[in-house]
Formats: structure tokens, C-alpha cells, sequence
């Protein structure tokens, strides 16, 4: 199970701490299977939660449409790690596609939002291209010590390929065609046999 690193905000207290990740979670679900902006209230209503509450967490769209984002790509590059802890290199990489291909499908549920957040200069969109590489070359570099990718792989053509991938077989509609695909990129990372 991938684990968040810590928060130097102050403490929440245990209910509120729960209210909150249960907003998040619920957050993170409903954008990822919505394909328009779901309302505020549709995410306290699914969380279990009242406005008020979801509210005194994320006041605006914005702070909620910027934890998730953030969480997910924490999730993405802290689970790099965590998944070479767990699987072998390729093991790990194909999981974390399939983590790349569940935050994408996110993005879709609060792209109005995060466009504008993005061109204002509230998220930093080339920080994250930079995380998310970075945490595929630390992959990538496991699996070439293992010899289990080719030398010439680079995380630029993973991402380019994961992008390919989601952009013909976007989820959650066409996960069965996603998956196959990227089991196809998988196994083209591997190194030419011998000879």
C-alpha cells in the first residue's frame, strides 16, 4: 500500500482527519468516473459528508481540485519507490501505468479547473512532468541493473507512450483496450535477445 509522507500542516483532529480523507477519496473517484465538473455539494453528498464540512476542508473548487491533483501525484511519485520495494522493475513499472492511467482519468472530472489553475500559474504543470519522470527513470534505472529494459529506454518515451495510450483508450470506458495496450508497451521495453 503506497503511504503519503507526512504533512507539516498542524494536525487535524481524528473525525476531521477522517472527514477530510474521505472527501479526497470520494473526490478522487467521482472526477475520475465524471465526464463534466461534478458540483461541490455532488461530493459532500457522496462522502457522506455535509457542504459545511466539505467546505471547512477545501473552501473553493480550487483548494479541492489542487489536494487531489497533488495527492495523486504524490501518490505517482512516492509509489515509484514503493512499488521497487514490493516488484521487480517491470512489475513495477506496468503497476505504476496503471496508477499514470487512474490519475489521468481524474484529470477528466475537474479539466475545466485544472486548466485554468494551470495557466494562472496555481499548479506548476512542468514540476509536475519533471516529478513524474523522474520517478519512472528511477524505475527505468532499476530495471536496466536487472537487465530487464533496454538501455535506450527513456522516461520521456514511457510518457509519451502512456499519453498514446489514454489518449485512444481513455478511462474508465475502455480499460479492457488500456490495459492490453500498455501490457504491449511493457513488454516492448524489454531489451532485444541476444544475438
Amino acid at each position: 500500500m503506497i503511504r503519503l509522507p507526512e504533512s507539516s500542516a498542524p494536525a487535524l483532529r481524528a473525525d476531521a482527519a477522517r472527514n477530510r480523507d474521505q472527501v479526497l477519496a470520494v473526490a478522487t473517484r467521482v472526477f475520475g468516473t465524471a465526464d463534466r465538473e461534478p458540483s461541490m455539494r455532488a461530493i459532500a453528498r457522496e462522502a457522506g459528508v455535509g457542504i459545511g464540512t466539505l467546505y471547512r476542508h477545501f473552501p473553493t473548487r480550487e483548494s479541492l481540485v489542487d489536494a487531489v491533483y497533488r495527492d495523486q501525484v504524490v501518490r505517482l511519485t512516492s509509489g515509484a519507490d514503493e512499488l521497487l520495494a514490493e516488484l521487480s522493475p517491470s512489475a513495477a513499472l506496468r503497476r505504476w501505468m496503471d496508477l499514470f492511467g487512474d490519475w489521468i482519468a481524474t484529470k477528466n472530472g475537474m479539466l475545466d479547473t485544472l486548466l485554468t489553475m494551470i495557466e494562472s500559474g496555481e499548479i506548476a504543470h512542468d514540476r509536475t512532468r519533471t516529478e513524474l519522470h523522474s520517478a519512472v527513470e528511477r524505475i527505468l534505472r532499476a530495471g536496466r541493473t536487472t537487465g530487464e529494459f533496454g538501455v535506450d529506454v527513456t522516461a520521456e518515451d514511457v510518457a509519451a507512450s502512456l499519453i498514446g495510450v489514454f489518449t485512444v483508450a481513455p478511462l474508465p470506458d475502455h480499460r479492457a483496450r488500456a490495459h492490453r495496450l500498455l501490457d504491449i508497451v511493457s513488454n516492448g521495453l524489454r531489451p532485444p535477445p541476444p544475438g
